[in-house]
Parts: structure tokens; sequence; C-alpha cells
């Protein structure tokens, strides 16, 4: 990648070496600790639900642990939206990441405590932590490169590195102490980490100069704001008590079937909403129109995807040979195969399109949706034909399970960063924030439901897993064929008015 040479940069970032601002460092370490923290825990998290009380675990069922993880990963999404206004209208992006992170490290540690409130309740901080950090950091991320173009890309492109290097040695350092030594400890290494990430953004953080500083304009906080963020604040504080002191008991399972409505029914009045209130014209309509396409399938995705900290952690805990020369491979540690094909294969697929693109045999938006689905159901096929091992009474190799991790990988590659790139340049420019919101509520989504399909997996019948596989080998499939059959017309809803391709 090409990069211009030393420069001072806007907002008082001076440049580095490579050309990139000194504050794209800062902002990559912070992310790269906080995703060590946030997928540490997460490889630990499901293990211990199901875990037995008297090995240190909470003794859940299946069903009600994967219940509570669907839950946990979707509210992390969705926390993301008040995270952003937050950040606009009351603390700037700056004082949003430094104070999520706290709250992040803050879940991290309440969870080492070794009780069933302070369990559920360091869930919730590390949510809100997240919900403040995660959509601001990125957003940071974007402010030193105002000037757009490749070198804001090539930023990202760093910037994702830090984020999977991040995922990559979290499982390891976590699941080793979790799962080894004490799960209390694992969380608490989780809070370390985020620690860390917190101690080089303080030292290093003027090096952002005033990037995600909030500016003292007419948009800032007003009295509905505050209004707002107190109903909100009281909100999460009223039933928090409720349920930590008993007199609020929630079914986690009925819980989060119902939320997989109500996040549906919100994503489909706020998208009727785009169509009718908006003013929008005949083009903008059209891409919307593919936008909502786009975001259906990315729910189908994601539902499938996020059976890696659920169903196929599990699977890797109870059906996997995991001993090797005398020394037992920790569960935990397959969670780092992901974001290591990330970091691996991620520079050859961008070649690939870039390859692709000079013969002028490029893939639409469509159609690299289509094959991302395809290649995760390739990835339950794996498992539908691992599990029929497993349902005549044997364990399998890992190999089974680091196949589908990285078909599934490859799958994420194809669709993943293209559905965000796609959003931002086929929403109408008075939306683009809006219907980013819309992404993450569709993620959110898939996470939620990934959770109760996971439920579906039962250690009391194991001859149903592979039909369980097959099923979502035919429902991802499916999808994907239908997005190949109408890639066509698909694609010429996002033309532009007078026939320029928008992908």
């Amino acid at each position: 990648m090409s990069q211009p040479p030393l420069v001072a940069h806007p907002h008082g970032a001076t440049g580095a070496d490579a050309g990139h601002p000194r504050g794209l460092y800062v902002l990559f370490f912070t992310e790269m600790w906080e995703r060590f923290s946030y997928y540490g825990m997460r490889a630990l998290l499901v293990l211990f639900m199901v875990d037995a009380v008297r090995h240190g675990g909470m003794g859940l069922s299946d069903r009600t642990a994967t219940a509570i993880y669907g839950l946990y990963t979707a509210a992390v999404y969705l926390a993301a939206l008040p995270g952003g206004w937050i950040a606009d209208r009351f603390l700037g992006a700056q004082r949003a990441v430094w104070f999520g992170g706290i709250v992040i490290a803050s879940g991290h540690f309440t969870l080492a405590v070794p009780s069933t409130q302070t369990f559920y309740l360091g869930l919730l901080l590390v949510v809100l932590g997240t919900g403040l950090l995660k959509p601001n950091v990125s957003a940071m991320v974007a402010e030193l490169y105002p000037e757009g173009g490749a070198r804001r890309d090539a930023g990202f492109s760093i910037f994702y590195m830090g984020i999977n290097l991040g995922a990559l040695l979290g499982p390891l350092a976590c699941s080793a102490l979790g799962e080894k030594v004490n799960w209390h400890y694992g969380f608490a290494a989780a809070g370390v980490g985020m620690v860390a990430g917190l101690a080089q953004y303080g030292f290093s953080g003027k090096q952002l100069g005033a990037a995600g500083r909030l500016p003292g304009h007419p948009e800032g906080a007003r009295l509905r704001d505050w209004l707002l963020l107190a109903g909100l604040v009281l909100g999460v504080v009223t039933v928090t008590g409720l349920s930590l002191s008993g007199v609020l008991r929630i079914d986690a399972a009925a819980l989060a079937s119902a939320a997989k409505y109500v996040i549906a029914a919100v994503g489909a009045v706020y998208l009727a909403s785009v169509f009718l209130f908006f003013d929008l014209n005949a083009t903008e309509k059209r891409r919307v129109a593919a936008i909502v396409i786009l975001l259906l399938a990315s729910a189908m995705f994601w539902a499938g995807l996020e059976q890696a900290g659920s169903s196929l952690n599990l699977f890797a805990e109870r059906y996997t040979q995991r001993a090797f020369l005398r020394v037992t491979i920790p569960t935990g540690w397959f969670q780092a195969l992901a974001p290591l094909f990330v970091i691996s294969l991620a520079p050859v697929t961008a070649s690939l399109w870039m390859a692709l693109a000079r013969r002028n045999r490029d893939l639409s938006i469509p159609a690299k949706f289509a094959w991302g689905l395809l290649l995760l159901a390739g990835g339950f096929l794996v498992m539908a034909i691992a599990s029929h091992f497993v349902a005549a009474g044997q364990k399998v190799w890992p190999t089974w399970l680091i196949t589908t991790y990285l078909l599934h990988t490859l799958g994420e590659l194809c669709l993943s960063p293209i559905g965000l790139s796609s959003v931002t340049k086929l929403a109408p420019k008075r939306l683009v924030g809006q219907l980013m919101g819309a992404w993450f509520l569709a993620t959110s989504l898939g996470n939620l439901i990934a959770g109760l399909i996971a439920g579906s997996f039962s250690v009391d019948a194991l001859h149903q897993m592979p039909q369980r596989y097959l099923q979502i080998v035919l429902t991802t499939a499916g999808t994907g064929l239908l997005l190949l059959i109408f890639a066509r017309p698909i694609r010429k809803l996002m033309t532009e008015a007078g026939g320029t391709r928008s992908d």
C-alpha cells in the first residue's frame, strides 16, 4: 500500500512512520486490548455457565446458557447505538472511549467475583462499556483521515489487524487460566487486558489531538437530550436492581425468544419509515431496498457465524479430541482460529478482489454476500458429517473444527467488510449513520438467534445433532443461492441514475 511522506495532520495528530497519524497506533492498541478482553471472556462464557457447580461453574442447562450468551452478544451491538449518541451529545469520542474502557474493566473484575449476582452485573457492565467504546474508537480512526481516500482505507486495514490480534491473543491467555486454574482467574485476566489498554490510551492519548473531542456548537446536548439520558440511566438501574434483588425474575430463554421479535419489529418499523417519511427519490428508494436485502442476509449470516462461541464451543469441549502428548488443549483456544485465519487471509482476499476488478470480473455485492453464506453453509456441512461420528459415541479430531472455522472465516471476509462498505456507499448521505445503526441492529438480531439455535442442541439427543446442522446448512445455502439467482436485479437496485455501478 502506498503512503505519503511524514506530514502534519489535522486535529493536531502529527505524522508517524509509514505516513499514518500517530493517533492511529494509540487506537490500534486500545482496540487490540479491548478485543483481547472481549474475546478472552467470550471464550469462557458458555463453558463457565454449563460447568457443574462443584467444579466452579454455574450448572446451567445448555438452553439457558446459550440464551444468556445470545442476549449478551446481541446487547453489545445494540448498546453501540446509544453509545454513539452519548459521545456525540455529551462526552465526545475521546472521553467516551476512556470511560467505556473503565466500565469494561470493572465488568471483567466483577465477573471475577464468584457470585451469581456479580456474574450478571459484570455482563451488564461489559455491555455498557463496550457500547461506549466500540463505535467511538472506530469513529476516531475515520476522523484522523479527514481527506478520506486510499490512505483512510489503509489506516482502517491496520486498525482491523489490531482487532484480530486482540481476538487471537485473548482466548489463548484467558482460556489457559480459566479452564486450567480457575474460571474467575480467566475473567480477571480479561480485566487486566482492558486495564493495559486504558494505561496506554491514557499515556498516549495526546497523540489523538482534537480527534474525538466534543465540538462546542449548537448540536451539543439540549434539555431533551439530558432528559432522555436520565430516562435511559434510570431504566437500566431500576431493571438491574429489581433483577439482582430477586424481585424481577427473568427466564433467559423466554426473554431471548421475545427479544428477537422486538428487534425485528423495531428494524422493520424504522426501515418502513425511511421509505414513507424521508422524502427519498427513486434512486435512493432502490438503494435503500438493496440495503434491506443485505441486512436480512447479514442477520442470517451472523446467526450461523456466532455459533462459534456457543454450540461450536460446546462441541470442542465435549466431542473433540483435545489431548495430545499428555497435554489437553484448552477448549477456548479454538476461538483463536478465526482471528488467526482473518489475519492470514484478509490480504489474500483483498488481492483477489483487486485482481478480479482489473480483469473486469469483479463479483457484485450480492454475489459476494451469496458466497459468504455458501461458505458458511459449507462449514456447517463439515459439522454435520463430524456429528455423525459423535452420534455414534466417538470423539472427533480437531481437524473438523479447524476446517469449519476456515470456511466460516472465508465467508466472513466475503460478507462482513463488504457489507459495512456497501451501507456507507448505498445509503443517502443524510441517512448514513442511521442505516449503519440498522446494520448493527441486524447483527444484533443474528447474534440473538445464534444463541437460540445453539440451545436446540441437546446432550440427551445426540442422534439429532446431524439433522440440526443440516437444517443450518439448508437455510444458509438456500439464502445464498437465492442471492446468486437474483444478483443481477439486486445489483440494478444499487445502480446510480445514469448507469454507474456502486459496487
